[in-house]
């Protein structure tokens, strides 16, 4: 359960007023749309496109040529349901194309590295049918990473497409969030309530900023695990949504050494069993297994089928390679998405790099 390990290794307002710190393309705003009534949708809310990004020799050095074809995998995947947009530098824009094919535009904005749900901007939707994106000032996890093509991203996107910017008064990762759409997110408080990101801040500071930033009443903070990967572990690759209310957890084999993953997710767990989501009920836990049979792989192999991407239509879920639980897998997804398709991708290299499929998309949700 271990993130990205083998990857290469200035808050400006308050949080009085904290939205009011907004730019767009032409310099700072003073507006956002639907004011006192953002939300960011669950990730089920139907898509106008994916936002991906391509990765650099200069990041993954011998492992490009394997991750390159698992993101081409996974943009094709998703381009059979909706549109992709994907990020890259100018010089690397044609092997893109021909990776990924007619059905994935590339888009020449500069990147790094390919994890789109950390760097992109975070939509959220207003009462009067807006939409904006919150930058959440990405600092390479901790500036644990070379960010600074990245750390542009969210603006950079934003003011291609003319929506308008709500720069955090925090700093985190989109995988560092989890929503349901109906005012409840789940968060680790090892990604968020961290001084390599929010030095000073309590976690009633950022809880504080996290309800205004995306129209949530309710947060549930689990521990997470501190410093034992570059995420200092994303609630992406632990705990999901599939619908308000029901809660799917990466559940580790029966067999599996305790480890500080292990204890990680048996404290999440007692947590969820006992949390009430905004409207004052339990939630539903459901276990999808992790994969036993996957060979051998780094100390840093993601091997979690909840990093998966809902898709307009369908779940592009990850395929470790262990049949019995590959299979498994994709059953229990289809129970919590009735009516859509699963579709399963290999995604050997991303996982060795500690990450999976959600870590590399991002959904901008159709506004009204």
């Amino acid at each position: 359960m271990s993130r990205r390990r083998t990857l290469r290794a200035a808050l400006a307002t308050g949080l009085g007023g904290a939205l009011t710190a907004c730019a767009g393309k032409d310099g700072p705003r003073t507006d956002s749309p639907g004011r006192g009534a953002l939300r960011m949708p669950d990730e089920a809310h139907p898509h106008e496109l994916t936002y991906m990004s391509w990765p650099t020799r200069r990041i993954w050095g011998a492992d490009t040529a394997g991750v390159h074809s698992d993101i081409a995998g996974i943009a094709r995947a998703i381009a059979a349901f909706e549109p992709v947009a994907l990020l890259a530098n100018e010089q690397d824009a044609e092997a893109a194309r021909k990776a990924c094919g007619s059905g994935v535009e590339v888009v020449p904005i500069p990147v790094d590295d390919l994890w789109m749900r950390d760097t992109g901007p975070n939509f959220v939707l207003g009462g009067d049918g807006g939409i904006a994106g919150v930058d959440l000032n990405f600092n390479g996890w901790g500036r644990k990473q070379a960010h600074g093509r990245d750390g542009r991203v969210a603006r950079e996107i934003l003011a291609d497409e003319k929506i308008e910017r709500i720069q955090a008064p925090v700093t985190g990762e989109g995988g560092s969030i989890e929503v349901d759409g109906r005012g409840t997110l789940m968060a680790t408080e090892s990604s968020l309530v961290n001084g390599n990101r929010n030095p000073g801040k309590s976690r009633d500071d950022i809880e504080r900023a996290l309800k205004e930033l995306y129209g949530v009443t309710t947060v549930i903070w689990v521990d997470g695990v501190r410093g034992h990967d570059i995420t200092d572990f994303h609630i992406d690759a632990l705990a999901r949504f599939s619908e308000p209310g029901v809660v799917v957890m990466s559940t580790p084999d029966a067999e599996a050494p305790q480890d500080v993953w292990t204890r990680a997710h048996d404290q999440a767990r007692g947590v969820l069993d006992r949390a009430t989501d905004a409207r004052g009920k339990g939630l539903e836990i459901v276990e999808l297994p992790e994969p036993v049979d996957i060979g051998r792989r780094g100390d840093g192999f993601l091997a979690s089928y909840v990093n998966y991407y809902v898709v307009n239509g369908g779940v592009v879920l990850p395929r470790f390679g262990d049949r019995r639980a590959d299979r498994d897998a994709a059953s229990i997804v289809r129970e919590l998405y009735p009516g859509r398709e699963v579709v399963q991708v290999s995604v050997d290299t991303l996982g060795e790099g500690g990450g999976g499929i959600h870590c590399s998309t991002q959904q901008l949700p159709k506004s009204a």
